[in-house]
């Protein structure tokens, strides 16, 4: 069994293609020219701009080697497409926290989607499993580092 399927968005999918072109064509040429400077300063054993630039790299490749499997893995889902009455990939849930008294809402996403500011959640996330699947009315609970959460879902779109 080869890795699983990444659910992503089209816009999702897209924005990590812009990161691995910024990565392999911009920030990989950069760490060339650095590399190839300090080749021209002489003796590499003692050179430490030549052994950082060229960590700099591998970790730049591993990125970039992550990135396009991640990519490479992508399942990308037609957001119009899917059920409106329960909570799945892509849903906005409006949650009244059990715990704190309080309505959030959250948009459930894909890898590249995620922005914690704005409430955007990774649906692979702790907080997404616990509400996929859920409907108005359900409560879902899960582990977070200030405690058991706990979620009334209140609204789903």
């Amino acid at each position: 069994m080869g890795a699983e399927q990444i659910v992503m968005t089209r816009e999702g999918y897209d924005k990590l293609k812009v990161d691995l072109d910024r990565m392999q064509n911009v920030e990989m040429i950069e760490i060339a020219k650095r590399i190839a400077t300090a080749r021209e300063m002489g003796d590499l054993s003692e050179n430490a701009e030549y052994h950082a630039a060229r960590e700099d790299q591998g970790m730049l490749k591993a990125r970039i080697d992550a990135l396009k499997d991640k990519l490479a893995h992508a399942f990308i889902v037609d957001k119009s497409t899917l059920p409106t009455d329960q909570v799945v990939f892509g849903s906005k849930v409006k949650v009244y926290d059990l715990k704190f008294k309080e309505t959030e809402e959250f948009e459930l996403v894909g890898p590249g989607e995620e922005d914690y500011d704005n409430n955007k959640i990774l649906a692979s996330s702790p907080m997404g499993q616990a509400l996929m699947g859920k409907k108005v009315g359900d409560t879902a609970q899960f582990q977070a580092p200030a405690g058991v959460m706990k979620y009334e879902i209140k609204a789903i779109r």
